[in-house]
């Protein structure tokens, strides 16, 4: 498990670090992002994730590809999805997944993707901001992304006065959480 564990966060390093060499603008988002937060308040909270999420423009793609396969990246492009596996035959759960600031991950996502100026500097990455990354797992809404979202409300990141900073549906999706925390 601890190997597991750590061959994610070396992928996360080693993509991250690739990326900043090339001067390729980016943030992490998903899983790492949200215990990014959780970390900055409860270290004990943090839960793992198995994949790397990252958010890139759409004009830097040909330099992040370039960059990602110059380190031994693998690529691979499923079901719209952009990935780079650690190596060739690696499972898709073994991958760093970009996604395209300013554009809907999804069709049916009621906001884009947020621009990759909404992040800060961490430790040892860029990491999108808390508000918009909220956004992003109240647009995603699969049930991971409501564990996440129910963490957060959980070490206090975030309470009553977020569901306003968000548009409609997806404030309506917050506030049920807030309301419903247990599900």
């Amino acid at each position: 498990m601890v190997r597991a564990v750590e061959k994610v966060r070396q992928r996360l390093l080693r993509s991250t670090a690739v990326l900043e060499k090339a001067g390729v603008p980016y943030a992490v988002v998903g899983g790492y992002a949200v215990a990014a937060w959780m970390a900055r308040v409860d270290i004990a909270a943090v839960r793992n994730t198995q994949d790397v999420d990252l958010l890139v423009w759409r004009n830097d793609f040909d330099r992040a590809k370039a960059s990602l396969e110059a380190a031994g990246f693998v690529h691979r492009r499923t079901r719209d999805v952009d990935m780079f596996l650690d190596e060739a035959g690696a499972s898709a759960r073994d991958a760093v997944r970009l996604v395209m600031a300013g554009e809907k991950v999804n069709d049916n996502y009621v906001s884009p993707a947020p621009d990759i100026t909404k992040s800060q500097r961490g430790e040892q990455f860029q990491v999108l901001a808390l508000e918009p990354l909220v956004e992003m797992k109240l647009n995603s809404w699969r049930d991971k992304d409501r564990t996440h979202l129910r963490d957060l409300i959980d070490i206090g990141l975030i309470d009553d006065s977020w569901p306003a900073r968000f548009p409609a549906e997806l404030g309506q999706r917050l506030q049920n959480l807030l309301d419903t925390p247990e599900g």
